[in-house]
């Protein structure tokens, strides 16, 4: 693999830095979640506005990242901004709990989800949709590993790609003389709960968007690319969640689109004909794939930074001598995926990924008013806007999401709990005993 470098060179553009943030936040939750915040919210401008709100509140999160990224561009994302807030314990939990639940079970799911769609188009086997999903991880990861221009230049294609796809279905729902707008709204009244469950299910639609700070090593000019690159990010994402909404609901009645089980293909069925179906299936995939690459290209760049501080495998921190990747942390991550793809304990894992993810959202949210106290005279670029009350809004929103959990999967968030607190003895085993 190489000799250990001090840094990862900065390769990554404004472009490459906004096609992580759409590519890896767009996967298949559009063309299927609708219809669960349907089911909670009774009429079209109810479920616009959770849209909305929800695509707010992770533009208030990437907006305290932008801050925290900005002021300590380096690799490994929040880890980084962790230890520097609350020190390596944290920090180390991290990057325990997204290697071994969050990032590679939502890769593994991600990857099966794609064989899945695959099949649409070639019959395949229970066997053989598990050897697609198998192939995609190791085509991305070499793809990757090859070199993070390489990876970033497949995300920004499949980006461009996932967004002509959703602009085509909302340009023919728009020219369809079908317009349920005009529906009077049902008069049922929105329940906190109600309006709660179609947040969350909005809020995991949106999740990817942390990915590029695990990059930001690698971003040019990032005092700069990486606000900026978050803020139009998430905006974009925003603008075509709520225009395919839209396009939805003018299509389908809410109580049509409640019970459809793939919204984008009854949509696309209705406006182009015989053949949406298959238009909705190759975008879906085209999305799958880019959320895929932008998780693989920008993961490892976390172990890579635990490691070179003394609390992960040593080898994570290799850099390969010719493509200048992290190489052997893109392998065994791919190697993790891969047996959760063939073992199937992705499925169990991705229940608990959501919950271990968004506890460590709130956490180094937190970590930025920490990191204003503690160290006040820093370089900040990027100061982030409507701090500190935007701020404390996305941690409430964060820790309430903890809460709910608790309370409405408490199976799932117990083990989530126990997968996070076992890093703990591990941490200390890992500074008493890897050597330095």
């Amino acid at each position: 693999m190489g000799a250990i470098r001090e840094e990862l060179p900065r390769r990554l553009g404004f472009t490459e830095a906004v096609a992580i943030v759409i590519g890896t936040v767009i996967g298949s939750g559009i063309f299927i979640v609708p219809n669960l915040v349907a089911r909670h919210l009774p009429s079209a401008p109810m479920i616009l506005g959770v849209w909305i709100f929800s695509g707010a509140l992770s533009m208030f999160g990437a907006l305290a990242y932008a801050e925290l990224g900005a002021m300590m561009p380096s690799s490994g994302g929040q880890y980084a901004y962790l230890r520097a807030a609350f020190g390596p314990l944290p920090a180390f939990l991290c990057g325990w709990t997204f290697f071994l639940v969050v990032i590679n079970a939502a890769i593994a799911w991600l990857a099966t989800t794609f064989g899945i769609y695959l099949s649409y188009f070639v019959p395949l086997s229970s066997g053989l949709r598990t050897g697609a999903a198998i192939a995609l991880i190791l085509v991305l990861s070499g793809v990757n590993y090859c070199g993070v221009v390489a990876g970033a230049r497949l995300q920004q294609l499949f980006t461009l790609a996932k967004a002509a796809g959703l602009i085509l279905l909302v340009v023919a729902a728009l020219n369809s003389p079908v317009n349920h707008w005009r529906d009077r709204p049902v008069a049922d009244e929105v329940s906190i709960a109600g309006f709660g469950a179609a947040m969350i299910a909005c809020l995991l639609t949106y999740d990817g968007w942390m990915a590029l700070t695990l990059v930001a090593g690698e971003v040019k000019r990032p005092e700069r690319n990486l606000p900026v690159s978050l803020i139009a990010g998430i905006a974009a994402c925003m603008a075509l969640y709520v225009l395919a909404n839209y396009a939805y609901l003018k299509v389908l009645p809410v109580a049509a689109t409640a019970k459809a089980e793939r919204v984008a293909s009854e949509v696309a069925g209705i406006t182009l004909g015989a053949g949406g179906g298959r238009i909705v299936t190759a975008i879906i995939l085209v999305s799958i794939i880019g959320s895929a690459n932008g998780w693989i290209l920008a993961a490892p760049r976390l172990y890579f930074a635990q490691a070179r501080d003394g609390l992960f495998f040593r080898r994570f921190a290799a850099i390969h001598p010719r493509f200048l990747t992290p190489g052997f942390s893109i392998v065994l991550q791919a190697g993790w995926a891969v047996l959760l793809c063939l073992t199937g304990t992705y499925e169990t894992l991705a229940g608990l990924a959501m919950f271990a993810a968004w506890l460590f959202y709130g956490v180094t949210v937190l970590g930025l008013f920490a990191l204003r106290r503690k160290q006040p005279g820093a370089a900040r670029p990027y100061r982030m806007w409507g701090y500190p009350y935007l701020a404390w809004l996305f941690v409430a929103v964060a820790f309430g999401f903890v809460v709910n959990t608790y309370v409405t999967a408490t199976g799932p968030a117990l083990s989530a709990t126990a997968i996070i607190l076992a890093g703990v003895p591990a941490y200390f085993a890992w500074r008493r005993f890897a050597p330095q």
